[in-house]
């Protein structure tokens, strides 16, 4: 291979590059922005679409307007070959990056990706994320729950309210998720053996948008089909990917993240404490935020969302200044403020009301940042929607760098110099459903081991 092509990662929610570091965020999709993540050193980058938050058409035709303006970008930058060519001359590699537990509009965004930027030989489901405890082991998905691999049907991921589904074995999950459109039987397998022994071979036979899964126990596996994918594209395949963040970490191929996670105090500012914000209402979310609250020099704030049900508009409003007062109270007597939404699950007559009021909820969690203290040292957001929300609305970020990641898993961003009211911030981009019981805690403890 002469020229690896440049990795383009449409990301449904903000934390696919938990396992990357140094390259953009961009957290709009104009073609100029693009243009910025096209031209940028690093081989990767990533298109916060934060479509999993959002209804079915929503997600359908935020992702075709990405596409449209992607394949202008792409046409107009010189390094890169046109997307009808191929891969002959660095061209690109388009990752439709969701969720590691089998959430998320799938196939509606491949669907417009292959009718936007197609054709594509192939597209690949590629779940796994090792650092999460999700591997793939003959075609089944699993989750490691206290070293036990658990199928994923059997987890409440399954069960969500928006995304949930009945299979772990990803040829009946493509075809109840696609309602038949494409039977169990006709998906391509990669198994751990095909992987190991090589797969070049069955790769360059794909064609006409082949469905394909694929296998994965450890990061050398994905590894190793990576490199099979990159010589395929080079003589010309074209292949999408619908995956969880471990394959991006072989594909883009990084030397290790420069300032090692234990050292990412360093970006704090002024040694002042930082803030937490938890928007994410998963189990694991729950018992993590239980053992940060028990943390020195942390204060639990709770937004009772409940209060919203009936009347959002005043109650959204009455909120806001007693969220706010007690942020600054607890700012200023050296404290961590913990602003976290009410833990209980609220039931909705249908999913287009639980989307509203979700949308509603984060309204005011983003009212909350925009009104936090301009000195903290650093910013916490728990949940992925919470987290794309923080970067786009809250802080109002057109694009990030990303440094890396701070707890396998979570990844951190620094704001620009420029920024008008949060100038080179800090902010952990940690997703609901990653890490143990302890780790929101060690997360707060390395950013908070030279504050005060």
């Amino acid at each position: 291979m002469t020229n690896k092509p440049k990795i383009i990662v449409l990301d449904d929610d903000p934390t696919g590059s938990q396992t990357v570091h140094s390259c953009l965020l961009l957290m709009r999709w104009d073609v100029e922005t693009l243009r910025l993540g096209l031209q940028d050193d690093s081989p990767i980058f990533f298109v916060l679409t934060n479509t999993r938050a959002l209804p079915p058409e929503k997600a359908a035709s935020i992702t075709r307007e990405v596409c449209h303006n992607l394949r202008t970008a792409i046409d107009t930058t010189p390094s890169l070959s046109p997307l009808s060519k191929g891969g002959d001359k660095g061209g690109v590699l388009i990752v439709s990056r969701s969720d590691s537990t089998l959430r998320g509009h799938y196939p509606i965004e491949t669907d417009v990706i292959a009718s936007e930027l197609g054709p594509f030989d192939a597209h690949f489901l590629v779940p796994a994320f090792f650092e999460g405890g999700r591997i793939t082991r003959d075609s089944i998905h699993y989750l490691m729950i206290d070293g036990v691999p658990t199928p994923v049907h059997e987890t409440e991921f399954a069960r969500d309210s928006v995304f949930g589904y009945h299979h772990s074995y990803l040829p009946k999950y493509v075809e109840e998720k696609t309602q038949g459109r494409i039977d169990a039987e006709s998906v391509e397998r990669f198994l751990l053996r095909d992987i190991r022994a090589g797969s070049l071979e069955r790769l360059m036979q794909l064609s006409h948008n082949q469905c394909a899964v694929v296998d994965g126990e450890t990061q050398a596996d994905l590894n190793h089909f990576a490199q099979d994918v990159l010589t395929a594209a080079s003589q010309g395949k074209r292949f999408l990917f619908r995956s969880a963040a471990s394959i991006l970490t072989a594909l883009a191929a990084l030397p290790p993240q420069p300032i090692a996670a234990e050292n990412m105090s360093q970006y704090v500012r002024g040694g002042k404490p930082g803030v937490v914000i938890v928007g994410s209402h998963v189990k694991k979310t729950t018992q993590q935020l239980e053992v940060l609250l028990q943390q020195e020099k942390t204060m639990g704030i709770e937004v009772d969302v409940t209060r919203l049900v009936d009347d959002g508009a005043n109650e959204s409003a009455t909120l806001l200044t007693e969220v706010l007062h007690h942020v600054r109270a607890a700012h200023n007597a050296g404290k961590t403020p913990v602003v976290y939404t009410s833990r209980q699950e609220l039931t909705f007559k249908d999913v287009k009301t639980r989307l509203q009021f979700g949308v509603e909820v984060s309204g005011l969690l983003m009212d909350i940042v925009q009104g936090l203290p301009s000195d903290m040292g650093f910013l916490i957001s728990k949940g992925g929607i919470t987290s794309n929300d923080v970067l786009s609305v809250g802080l109002g970020l057109t694009s990030a760098r990303l440094l890396g990641q701070i707890l396998a898993g979570c990844s951190m961003v620094i704001t620009s110099s420029e920024h008008p009211q949060f100038p080179n911030l800090p902010v952990v981009l940690f997703p609901g459903n990653v890490g143990d019981a302890d780790a929101l805690a060690i997360v707060y403890q390395r950013l908070s081991k030279n504050t005060g």
